[in-house]
Parts: C-alpha cells; sequence; structure tokens
C-alpha cells in the first residue's frame, strides 16, 4: 500500500504541463532569464550611445568633442541638440547591432593608440573622416534622415540658395553628406582629393525623390511674397529716384538761368559756355531717347573679389560648381536673392579679399535702361556715388586717379565655356593681375614669346579659356591657376575670332570718352563706332553710350531682334582698377522682349 501510494505521488505543477516539449517551469525560467538577459544586454548597448561613454575616452574627449560642443547640433534656439550617436549609430536594431560590431575595430584602436596623441589623431583623421563620408554616402544619410526629412522642409524659411540646392538634390539624386560636411566638427573637405570628391558627390539616381506637393506649395508662397517685395521696393526706389531727377532738373533749370543772367550782361552765348565745361554730358548722345518711356532694370552689382573663373568651378571652393557645371544651372540660379550678403562678405576681407580696402561698399544698387532706333543701341546706367575710401595698398589711395569711375558691358559671343551661365565671369582667370597666381612681372618677361603676343609687361588682361591650350582649375599638386601662358596659335585663335568667340566689350570713363573693342586671349581696343557721356549730379551718376545695332566692325557683336544676348556690366568706383570693381552677374538682353531681363525698347 505504502508503495503504491508512493508511486502514484504527483509532480509538481512547474513539472506537470509540458509547452513545447518542455516543462512549463523550465520555459518560465528561460523567459524569465531571456528578459533580464535582453534587458540587461540592452540597457548595456543603451549605455554604449550615451555622450558621456563617447567622450569617455581622451581621444573623443579632447578633440571630436572639442569641435563638437557649441555647433549647430550641440546648442540651438530650439534646445533640441544631436548627440554623438544620433550622428553615427543608426536607430534600427539590425543596422545598430552592424555598426556595434564594426565598432570593436574602433576599441582594438584604443587599446594600441592609434589616434592617442594630437599627431596621430591629425594624421588620421582624414582617413576617419572619408569613412563615415562613404557609410553616410551609402546608406542615403540615413542618420541624418533620421531628423531631417525633404518632405518636412519648408522653403519658406530657407534662404534662396538653399531652397534651390534642395530642390536639385532631390531632382538629382543627392544625399545629404555632399553638402553638409564639416557641420559637427572641422571640415577636411578641402584635404581630400578632387577626384575622390568628385566621385563620392556625384549623384546617385536610387536617391532620387518626388518633390514633395507641400514643398511646391511652400516654395510658390516665399517666391510670390518676395515678388512683391521686390516689386514694393523697386516702387520705392523709383519714387526715390524721381524725386532725385527733379532735384537734377531744377538744379540744371537754375544753372541755366543764372548763366543767361550772365550772358545777358555780358553778351555771350550762355547754352555754348555750358557745354564746354560739362565733361560731354550735355545730353547729345541720345537726345533723340525720352528715357522717361525707357523700361527700368534695377541690378545690383557686388564685389567679387578673387573669385576667379576657376574658383566658381572647383567644389573645394565653391559649394555650387556642380550644379554650374554639371547640372547647367546660372549663377543667377542660387545666387540672385542674396547678392547684397555676398559683396558685404566678401568686402569685408577673408579667403576671397586678401587685401580689403576699408570701407568700400560691398554692392552698387544700379538703374539700367536700353532703348533702340532703326541704327543704334543706347544705354544708360545710373547709380548713387560713394564717399571716397581709399586704397591702403597704393600711394595715394587711388588707382586709376585718372578716373573716378568706369563702365563696363559686356556682351557674350558663340562658344563661350559656360558663357551664357556665367556671362562675364569666363572671362575672369585666376592669373589675371591682383589674382592669387598673377605671374608678376618677372615670369611674365621670362616668357617672352607669350609676352610679346600678349602685348604684356608686367599684368596679364583678362581672357577667354578658348584662347589658351590649357587651363589649370583645379590647382592639384600645388599647380598654378589659370593659364596665361597657355596661348593657343595665331591661327586658331584668327578662327575663334571669325567664328565669334568673344566678348564684344564696351567702356566708358569719368570723362565722357569710350573705347570699343573686344575679349579673347587678351584685351583688345578696336576703336569701333561709340558714343558716350558721363556725369555726377545731385550725387547720381549718369553714364550713356551707343553703339550701332550691326556695324559689321570685326569686334562688335551683331544684335537682332528674336535673339537674346547674356550681357554683363561692371562698374570701377572710387578710382579703382583691376579686379576691384563691381559686377553683375548673368545677365539677359533682348530687343523689344519683356521677358528678357533688360529690354530694348524700340523708340
Amino acid at each position: 500500500m505504502t508503495e503504491s501510494s508512493q508511486g502514484d505521488k504527483k509532480k509538481p505543477i512547474w513539472r506537470r504541463y509540458l509547452l513545447w516539449g518542455m516543462p512549463i517551469g523550465g520555459v518560465a525560467a528561460v523567459f524569465v532569464g531571456g528578459i533580464i538577459f535582453w534587458g540587461g544586454f540592452n540597457t548595456a548597448m543603451e549605455a554604449t550611445n550615451t555622450k558621456q561613454f563617447c567622450i569617455s575616452c581622451h581621444e573623443m574627449r579632447d578633440y571630436v568633442y572639442e569641435e563638437y560642443k557649441g555647433t549647430i547640433h550641440d546648442v540651438n534656439r530650439s534646445g533640441v541638440g544631436a548627440m554623438c550617436s544620433d550622428c553615427h549609430v543608426p536607430k534600427d536594431w539590425t543596422h545598430k547591432i552592424i555598426r556595434k560590431v564594426q565598432a570593436t575595430k574602433e576599441l582594438w584602436g584604443k587599446m594600441v593608440g592609434t589616434i592617442n596623441t594630437p599627431e596621430k589623431f591629425e594624421a588620421k583623421r582624414l582617413e576617419l573622416a572619408m569613412n563615415e563620408w562613404e557609410r553616410m554616402k551609402a546608406n542615403d544619410s540615413r542618420e541624418c534622415r533620421n531628423c531631417h526629412d525633404f518632405e518636412s522642409m519648408m522653403p519658406e524659411f530657407q534662404r534662396p540658395r538653399a531652397r534651390q540646392q534642395h530642390l536639385n538634390a532631390m531632382e538629382a539624386g543627392q544625399t545629404c553628406i555632399d553638402c553638409h560636411k564639416g557641420i559637427a566638427h572641422s571640415d577636411l573637405r578641402d584635404r581630400a582629393e578632387e577626384d575622390y570628391l568628385e566621385s563620392l558627390e556625384a549623384p546617385n539616381p536610387a536617391f532620387k525623390r518626388d518633390v514633395p506637393h507641400e514643398y511646391i506649395v511652400s516654395l510658390e508662397r516665399i517666391v510670390a511674397k518676395e515678388s512683391d517685395e521686390a516689386a514694393a521696393a523697386k516702387a520705392a526706389q523709383k519714387a526715390q529716384q524721381e524725386a532725385v531727377q527733379a532735384r537734377i532738373a531744377a538744379a540744371v533749370e537754375a544753372a541755366v538761368a543764372e548763366e543767361k543772367a550772365k550772358a545777358a550782361n555780358s553778351g555771350a552765348d550762355a547754352d555754348g559756355d555750358r557745354a564746354a565745361n560739362t565733361g560731354g554730358a550735355t545730353g547729345t548722345v541720345a537726345a533723340n531717347i525720352d528715357w522717361n518711356a525707357v523700361p527700368a532694370t534695377d541690378l545690383t552689382l557686388f564685389y567679387p573679389g578673387q573669385a576667379s573663373f576657376e574658383w566658381v568651378q572647383n567644389g573645394k571652393t565653391h559649394g555650387g560648381a556642380r550644379p554650374l557645371t554639371k547640372g547647367g544651372d546660372t549663377c543667377m540660379t542660387c545666387h540672385a536673392a542674396e547678392l547684397e550678403a555676398i559683396g558685404n562678405k566678401i568686402v569685408a576681407g577673408g579667403e576671397t579679399e586678401p587685401t580689403p580696402i576699408p570701407g568700400k561698399r560691398g554692392i552698387i544698387n544700379t538703374t539700367i535702361q536700353a532703348a533702340h532706333d532703326d541704327e543704334n543701341l543706347y544705354v544708360r546706367v545710373q547709380w548713387p556715388d560713394a564717399p571716397h575710401n581709399p586704397a591702403p595698398f597704393v600711394d595715394g589711395g587711388k588707382m586709376d586717379p585718372d578716373n573716378q569711375v568706369k563702365v563696363a558691358m559686356m556682351i557674350a559671343g558663340t562658344g563661350i565655356e559656360m558663357g551664357e551661365t556665367t556671362g562675364c565671369w569666363a572671362s575672369c582667370h585666376a592669373d589675371n593681375t591682383y589674382m592669387p597666381f598673377d605671374p608678376g612681372a618677372e615670369a611674365i618677361a621670362g616668357n617672352a614669346d607669350v609676352a610679346g603676343r600678349l602685348e604684356a609687361t608686367d599684368t596679364i588682361t583678362k581672357y577667354l579659356t578658348e584662347s589658351r591650350t590649357k587651363v589649370e582649375v583645379k590647382g592639384r599638386r600645388g599647380k598654378a591657376q589659370g593659364g596665361w601662358d597657355q596661348l593657343k596659335s595665331a591661327e586658331e585663335i584668327s578662327q575663334l575670332f571669325e567664328d565669334g568667340t568673344y566678348l564684344d566689350l564696351l567702356r566708358v570713363y569719368a570723362d565722357g570718352t569710350s573705347s570699343n573693342g573686344y575679349l579673347l586671349e587678351r584685351r583688345i581696343v578696336n576703336d569701333g563706332e561709340m558714343s558716350a557721356e558721363a556725369n555726377l549730379s545731385a550725387g547720381i551718376w549718369t553714364v550713356v553710350f551707343s553703339r550701332p545695332l550691326n556695324s559689321g566692325a570685326p569686334g562688335d557683336i551683331p544684335l537682332e531682334p528674336g535673339k537674346t544676348y547674356t550681357v554683363g556690366f561692371a562698374i570701377h568706383d572710387d578710382y579703382a582698377a583691376a579686379r576691384f570693381h563691381h559686377v553683375t552677374l548673368n545677365t539677359s538682353l533682348a530687343l523689344d522682349d519683356n521677358t528678357a531681363q533688360i529690354n530694348v525698347a524700340k523708340q
């Protein structure tokens, strides 16, 4: 009985029931153990994502963390910061585990002291940066997009350039890291090879996105708003200019009355005396033009400093190099609404202006009108004068003492590299006078053959890339940018000229004299037909010039109805010379065409 009773004794409940072939107690123990293990493992892994952990070694604390502090990802107006793991550790589990496994290599680096001194770190940091660039490029900047997303971007709160570049990025297949390097740490982009950057930053078709509807709507709103603001500003400026012109007219009328009164007493020809003392500014050049009936275009001429044609094509110096050279964007595409900011930044001194002129203005707000009759083009340029600011690197402070101002207009011919997108910028090279790679008089004299053909002694004038066998753009391995001495043969240059590959150049000086010529292998004055006058009255400069629409003369680009031309204007003010001028970006001009920026109206 006793044995029978003991043999029938029931098992404990945790062993009595089975689940998946295992006692339920064992399953429960495994489950609880799994929770404890998982919780501990996940807690430990998340602990390695904290800022405190990331900067617990001196390599991170003393080097990269010091660069991160104070950046927009550390402190900002919203109070939302991004810490190390937000940018360097994926959020999803699979990629997070992969990244953690990869991090074991970094632990090995810590053990053997790969970057434990400032010297070792500096020697290694480009490689480290490139690793991150390539990782983020491969995953379409996944960590960036955890916080930033194209669908959440509103152009209304972006600068004009950012709007356009983000639009280009969506349509072309760019990703965040292509443009946004060095935003939390030192920017090492300028240390990388140009070929590497070009390959890394090339658009990836797989990254193309449909432009979100919200983005388009927001873009339309801000464009309309800015257009209204620009129209209001233009109306206010026009009213101000009309008031100034009224004062000028009243002053002229009073002066004429005074001269007539004197003439009545002396018997002299008052009008003749006045004309003889106005420096050619008597309104005879365009006497048949009613400027009040001619459309006016307000253009902002900005100070470019040493930003050369090579500079704008170089991705290391110009963020818009790829859209310009590969995407076909014009300079105005990105910069139309920020010329004042650009000019004021450059004129203050820095990388693109190593010899600033204290007090020099960053922009010149200019009004340009153009008209034509059956034979001639007439152009009037007006802008406010400014106080004299001596150039500190020139004796007497005046680079061109004989000319307080000079005005130039260039018309782009055919076959000019990026002529339609950059305008006259195509002639501004890094080895022109006062530019970074100006060869100097000794080097010019040392190349007598080229110097003789260029008629150069101590300066290199502007020229077109097409006139050279090679122009160094990137400056790889320390090469000088530009190509002043790589001149093509006389026969090749003659053929370019016959094909119309040149910039038609018209210049007016402060005394009303003028020169007509063109730019190809150098600046050439050919004494083409041209008339001009210049006048400073009531603080306003007025320059008027004319030339035949189609003179048939060599170097004069014929202006014909139905065609649109790319033109550029430059003003050397305050006795400036060479590159110390103000310029426009690419500007369109056409006869009787309201779609062109400058509509040459028939009178």
